[in-house]
């Protein structure tokens, strides 16, 4: 049975992570999904933003996916954004190791609680620093608390007993009282942790869970108390192992913060965090279920359709084969009586005659009945009379049929003759009215494998599309320029004057190597080493990105000189009296030059594991030795978006055929950057 709802033991391995990650971190938003769900950005210095996603009675944990976000927040949302928004985070604690997590804000107005219920239906309560009920995502009135604004918060009624705050003794006794209650729902009731929970300590100590409390042993109260002890030291330890559960079809089963015995014939999908298996677990579930009913939908309509359809196909097959067999009946009948002509008429006569005699017709067909058991022809044809209708009823060659006496016999054959031919009509219209029917039937069932083919196939793209709503995070580097040297180190430049003085100040390290072209208005470019000393291609490649990215583009220069020094000789002291200004710094020492680097970039394509192609640029060997096609460009007078055209047309042109239409779709925004200055032209090698 897939995983529903958070454990006690999920509430407190998230909330270790959680104050690790995201501890001090400024609420820079707040958005309310749907009825259930709550989502904080939050924000930390030098960090990608997080994004906290909190669906009441469900879960909580920090989210990689981009959600999507009503147009109009409910009021609910505004007012958490009113007066948490610019807070920082200053508090995370989960209370007496419940379900429920409280998160601390100290903002313009005080000191704010979000109380996160994950409890039964769940909720979401803003409160004082007074603990007064602000705002609260559900208000309701109840037997034990109520949740209404302005009166004080107070917590749910406890679960059970705090396990960390428990004895051996007190376990024992409680056990002990249960008499003969099973250990197993005596231990869940008297402990906070739930049944999945109280199932494993018992499977830990070698108990049989639905044992009477009163039959345990000593031993059995040490062994359970030694496996409640195991598993807690899991996340007072912080010894996670953070896994999903997957079946023998892959399908997922739960997610555990450590492996559980119950789980020992499954198999486990290990992750970096409990958050990011968390955010997998219950983002990919919600995937394949919101797919399987928008599939099922179809699936489900259609089988009715085919059901409707077979059930008319059944209805017009009887009505053909009645219809059928009415008209050989009526033609059979016709021919009967042409075959029995003389006889019939003889006895239609008799009936004739007898009535002008002044006989009733009770008398006329007694008298027939009486000729008809002494074997007499034509009588044994007669079977009765109706007096009311005028009607003779035969038997003729195995039919029996009803010979009109105001009619002559041949009017009577043509009669059924008649209905013969009526029935042979409706037979026609029957049998392209069955046609179209099945017809349908056999449309309406090809669509059915199609859907149910679909149905199958949702979540597989599902999960493509999932993959494309999730969040890549920036590393530090991404907001300036930056390449990987083709062995392997990262160079960084500035882009403009406060990024320069950013880098060189915040990011540059001693073993660090600096750059810079002899240029006025020229980037700083640093080689970050990792403390391993740079090849002298290294350097090279990163004399090329100074060289390209300085004024010299812009001018039009084919070469300029570069040089590069170490951390340390970078100074904002000028001499007396001569201001430095943002972005500039001065050198102190021995300069170690690279004389006429030429000025020139490369933009490659390279192919992803995936076939998605993406963009890179910088320095031409780094650029070679990554790219599956790229061209060279160099200062020139084409503007960014011819330039851009004649790049493209490159490119295109050195790719595969099957890959051609990818590198056809890109944007110029996705290029745009390796450009310097914007303007060039592309070097023909």
């Amino acid at each position: 049975m897939r995983k529903r709802e958070f454990t006690s033991f999920d509430v407190a391995a998230v909330m270790r992570e959680l104050k690790e990650a995201i501890l001090d971190s400024r609420v820079s938003n707040v958005y309310q999904l749907n009825s259930k769900t709550l989502l904080l950005k939050l924000h930390k210095p030098d960090q990608p933003v997080f994004q906290l996603a909190f669906e009441t009675g469900k879960r909580l944990h920090l989210t990689i996916y981009a959600m999507e976000k009503p147009l109009v927040p409910p009021a609910f949302c505004m007012a958490l954004r009113k007066l948490l928004r610019n807070g920082f985070l200053t508090i995370i604690e989960q209370y007496e190791f419940e379900r429920v997590i409280i998160l601390s804000f100290k903002t313009k107005s005080g000191v704010l609680r979000l109380i996160l219920e994950l409890f039964g239906d769940g909720n979401i309560i803003l409160v004082s620093e007074e603990n007064k009920i602000l705002h609260a995502l559900t208000y309701k009135r109840m037997r034990d608390r109520n949740i209404l604004r302005n009166e004080t918060f107070t917590f749910a009624p406890p679960s059970g007993k705090n396990p960390f705050k428990i004895g051996k003794e007190e376990l024992q006794k409680a056990l002990k009282d249960s008499g003969d209650v099973e250990v197993v729902r005596a231990f869940a009731r008297f402990l906070s942790i739930g049944g999945v929970y109280a199932e494993e300590v018992l499977l830990r100590a070698e108990v049989d869970k639905t044992k009477p409390c009163k039959a345990l042993s000593n031993g059995d109260f040490d062994a359970i108390f030694d496996g409640l002890q195991s598993l807690l030291s899991h996340v007072s330890d912080c010894k996670l192992e953070p896994s999903i559960v997957l079946d023998e079809t892959g399908g997922f089963v739960d997610v555990v913060p450590f492996r559980l015995r119950r789980y020992e014939d499954f198999t486990f999908k290990p992750y970096n965090s409990f958050n990011e298996t968390l955010d997998e677990f219950y983002v990919r579930v919600s995937t394949v279920e919101k797919a399987a009913a928008a599939a099922g939908i179809e699936v489900n309509e259609l089988k009715r359709e085919a059901e409707r359809l077979k059930r008319i196909v059944e209805s017009q097959v009887k009505a053909s084969d009645e219809a059928e067999a009415k008209a050989g009946k009526d033609k059979q009948i016709g021919d009967a009586i042409y075959a029995h002509i003389v006889e019939l008429q003889t006895l239609l006569d008799r009936f004739l005659t007898n009535k002008k005699g002044s006989k009733e017709w009770n008398q006329i067909a007694s008298e027939v009945l009486d000729h008809k058991k002494a074997g007499v022809k034509p009588w044994v044809f007669f079977e009765s009379f109706d007096a009311r209708g005028m009607v003779v009823y035969v038997f003729v060659d195995g039919l029996r049929f009803g010979l009109d006496l105001k009619k002559g016999l041949y009017e009577n054959a043509g009669r059924f003759y008649e209905r013969a031919k009526r029935s042979k009509q409706k037979l026609e219209g029957a049998k392209t009215a069955l046609e179209e029917t099945r017809k349908k039937l056999l449309e309406v069932e090809a669509k059915l494998r199609e859907a149910e083919t679909l149905e199958r196939a949702k979540p597989t793209e599902a999960f493509g599309e999932l993959a494309k709503r999730k969040i890549k995070r920036k590393e530090w580097f991404e907001k300036f320029r930056w390449f990987v040297s083709s062995d392997g180190f990262l160079v960084v430049a500035g882009r403009d004057a406060v990024s320069n003085e950013v880098l060189v100040k915040k990011y540059a390290e001693t073993a660090d190597v600096v750059f810079h072209a002899d240029v006025v208005g020229a980037p700083f470019v640093i080689v970050k080493t990792g403390g391993k000393e740079p090849s002298e291609q290294c350097l090279h490649e990163a004399g090329e990105f100074a060289a390209a990215f300085s004024r010299g583009w812009r001018e039009g220069f084919a070469s300029v000189d570069v040089y590069w020094v170490k951390p340390e000789q970078l100074s904002k002291g000028g001499p007396s009296g001569e201001y430095v200004s943002r972005g500039a710094f001065v050198v102190c020492g021995k300069r170690n030059w690279i004389r006429n680097i030429p000025l020139k970039v490369a933009i490659g394509a390279v192919v992803e594991e995936n076939d998605e192609v993406k963009f890179l640029g910088g320095p031409v060997n780094a650029v070679k030795a990554k790219a599956k096609a790229y061209v060279v460009i160099v200062p020139g007078d084409q503007s960014s978006k011819e330039l851009f055209r004649h790049v493209l047309k490159g490119l295109t042109a050195k790719m595969p055929k099957e890959l051609r239409d990818r590198v056809l779709r890109v944007s110029v925004e996705e290029v745009r950057g390796y450009f310097p200055y914007g303007r060039g032209r592309v070097f023909m090698e």
